[in-house]
């Protein structure tokens, strides 16, 4: 004999399935309020890149990435960019350790934020976050700096927490 739910169980289970299958059911017009921000956003289309170098188990990666040193550069970072090359990124340099804490408001890609510490150790990686979301993103620890990259591409490259990063930012010692 086969079980036959009830209306309200089949209503239940479609409710349940519709909020997993549509979980940013309020995006529709999130998206049109960052389309309407980010028209008033200039984005260089020739941006100063800089190299860097993370240092894995697995051997080291060669990045190419613009650098937020100005409070409006760390602003702004990767708001409204539509892609983002692969091994490209922005590193967003804090100055000082501090805790750190992202959002992903106005930012069409998802990314994954690396977490870095003083020392040039990653300290922890928040893979694809979401994006256009505001919750917060926080880095669990003080920080020197945040490097972005495409969501994904941690995982591809392999990175992990301990990891070293190569750059002017973190002097080698």
């Amino acid at each position: 004999m086969s079980h036959i739910p009830s209306r309200a169980a089949l209503a239940a289970k479609f409710a349940l399935a519709f909020t997993l299958a549509f979980p940013l059911a309020g995006l529709p017009g999130v998206a049109r309020a960052a389309e309407a921000e980010c028209a008033q956003i200039k984005i260089d289309p020739n941006p100063v890149l800089d190299p860097l170098e993370i240092v894995t188990a697995k051997g080291v990666l060669a990045f190419q990435v613009e650098v937020a040193r100005t409070n409006e550069q760390r602003t702004q970072g990767l708001m409204c960019r539509k892609t983002l090359p692969e091994r490209g990124g922005m590193l967003f340099d804090f100055k000082v350790d501090q805790p750190v804490y992202m959002w992903m408001k106005n930012t069409l890609i998802p990314l994954d934020m690396v977490f870095i510490r003083a020392d040039g150790s990653i300290a922890r990686i928040a893979a694809m976050t979401t994006p256009l979301s505001t919750e917060t993103i926080s880095s669990g620890e003080p920080v020197r700096a945040v490097l972005e990259i495409g969501g994904g591409e941690a995982r591809r490259q392999g990175l992990k927490a301990g990891d070293k990063i190569a750059h002017p930012m973190f002097p080698a010692k």
